[in-house]
C-alpha cells in the first residue's frame, strides 16, 4: 500500500509540474517507477505524457533532495549554465507587448489540463504566487510582490533581458526554483511572455500606476 501511495503521489505532481519529494522507497528504482506511471496515464487533448518527463535541472534537484543534503556549488552552477542556455530572446528583440493582453495572461490559469479543450492558449497564473495590482485582492505569496516593477525597477536594457530570461526559465538565476519555466516549457508564447513583459513594465499598467 505504501508503494501505491508514493506512485500515486508522484504522478499526481509530476503532471501538475511539482518539484515535490516524498519518501525514497528501497528496491525501487527510478525506472520502474516510470513504467509504472507511463502505463497508468493516457494523454488527453494537449496533455502528453511528456509531462511526466524531468528536464535535466528538474532530474538533478530530484536526484539532490532525495538525499536531503545542500546542492553543491559545482552542481548549482551546472544547473544555472544548462537553464541559461535554454533561454531564446526575443526574436525581433523586442521585449514588450500589450499589457492589457499580459494582464488577461496573468489573471488565467487555464491551460494545459486535461480538462481543458485541445488547442486552447494558457494563462500565467501570476497572481497564484504574485501580489501584481492592488485592485485585486486574491493573489499568492509564494512569489514576491511584483507591485510598481517597472517603477521601481526602471527599464533599462538589462532589467529587461534579466525579467525575460526569469520568466522564460526561472533556473536560470536560482537553481531548483519553484517558478514554471513559461518558456522553455512551452508554457507561454514569445507573443504571450512579450505582453506579460509589458504588464510588468509598461508605465500605464497597472502594476506600475495604482
Amino acid at each position: 500500500m505504501k508503494k501505491l501511495y508514493y506512485l500515486v503521489m508522484i504522478a499526481s505532481m509530476s503532471l501538475a509540474g511539482v518539484n515535490s519529494f516524498a519518501e525514497p522507497l528501497t528496491g525501487v528504482s527510478d525506472e520502474d517507477v516510470m513504467t509504472v506511471l507511463k502505463n497508468s496515464f493516457s494523454p488527453v487533448g494537449d496533455v502528453t505524457l511528456d509531462r511526466l518527463e524531468q528536464s535535466p535541472e528538474q532530474k538533478a534537484c530530484s536526484q539532490m533532495a532525495a538525499t536531503g543534503q545542500p546542492i553543491p556549488k559545482e552542481v548549482t552552477e551546472r544547473l544555472l549554465k544548462q537553464a541559461m542556455a535554454s533561454v531564446k530572446p526575443p526574436a525581433d528583440k523586442q521585449f514588450l507587448g500589450d499589457w492589457k493582453v499580459g494582464e488577461k495572461i496573468a489573471q488565467s490559469g487555464v491551460g494545459l489540463q486535461f480538462s481543458d479543450k485541445p488547442g486552447v492558449a494558457s494563462g500565467g497564473n501570476c497572481y497564484a504566487c504574485h501580489q501584481m495590482t492592488k485592485s485585486e485582492i486574491a493573489f499568492g505569496n509564494i512569489g514576491p510582490s511584483l507591485l510598481n516593477y517597472g517603477k521601481s525597477r526602471g527599464n533599462a536594457a538589462q532589467m529587461l533581458e534579466y525579467t525575460w530570461n526569469k520568466i522564460y526559465n526561472s533556473h536560470a538565476y536560482t537553481a531548483c526554483s519553484n517558478m514554471p519555466r513559461f518558456g522553455s516549457a512551452g508554457i507561454l508564447t514569445e507573443q504571450q511572455i512579450k505582453d506579460v513583459m509589458a504588464l510588468l513594465f509598461d508605465p500605464a499598467s497597472p502594476v506600475n500606476n495604482e
